[in-house]
């Protein structure tokens, strides 16, 4: 059963991964209308399908019940997915970083804002600047700041802190040890923000 998990936690990431580098590859890729529940479906297949089953998988091997094992892989899945939006969220929160500051238009502030702007405005915030474009940074910095402006990061934010307290609510069906509060540890440092 462990093999089983493992393996195809491989075989999904493998499929979101390829379907990553597949969308990326097109040239509409920029102003894909995926929408927050694709992008978690995208985020889960390439990032957090392989800890979730991992914990699943190590609960299985020290013989814990059905139960115990949906509970660790509740916890993976929701920490892994808290971690992927914090590192998202970094080039639009930290304090000091710099006007270059790389962010994917297919993460989760930028998919998040272009469900509240609407996808037309969104093609048009993306294309505007281009039409007589200044420096690229500059074009950039000005995308950056219009998903800062708007609700994408703030909706980022909460999402992040939404799947922080998932992890911590698996967690408690756990006995209270220094493991699980390690476990706990790494959930509130990544729903920590400034």
């Amino acid at each position: 059963q462990v093999v089983e998990l493992i393996s195809s936690a491989i075989g999904d990431l493998v499929q979101g991964i390829y379907y990553e580098n597949s969308k990326s590859a097109e040239e509409d890729c920029l102003t894909d209308d995926i929408g927050i529940s694709t992008w978690k479906e995208q985020v889960f297949l390439s990032h957090s399908a392989l800890l979730a089953k991992s914990c699943q998988a190590a609960m299985e091997l020290a013989k814990h019940s059905a139960e115990i094992q949906d509970m660790a892989f509740q916890y993976g899945k929701h920490m892994s997915m808290s971690h992927k939006l914090h590192s998202d969220l970094q080039p639009f929160v930290k304090e000091s970083s710099s006007d270059s500051m790389a962010f994917s238009l297919n993460s989760a502030p930028a998919v998040l804002h272009q469900e509240f702007l609407g996808r037309e405005a969104w093609i048009k915030q993306i294309r505007e600047p281009c039409q007589n474009p200044p420096p690229c940074t500059s074009v950039f910095w000005q995308l950056r700041e219009a998903i800062k402006a708007g609700k994408g990061v703030t909706s980022a934010i909460d999402l992040c802190r939404c799947h922080g307290n998932r992890a911590l609510a698996a967690l408690e069906r756990f006995p209270p040890s220094e493991a699980r509060a390690a476990l706990a540890n790494i959930v509130y440092a990544v729903t920590r923000f400034p």
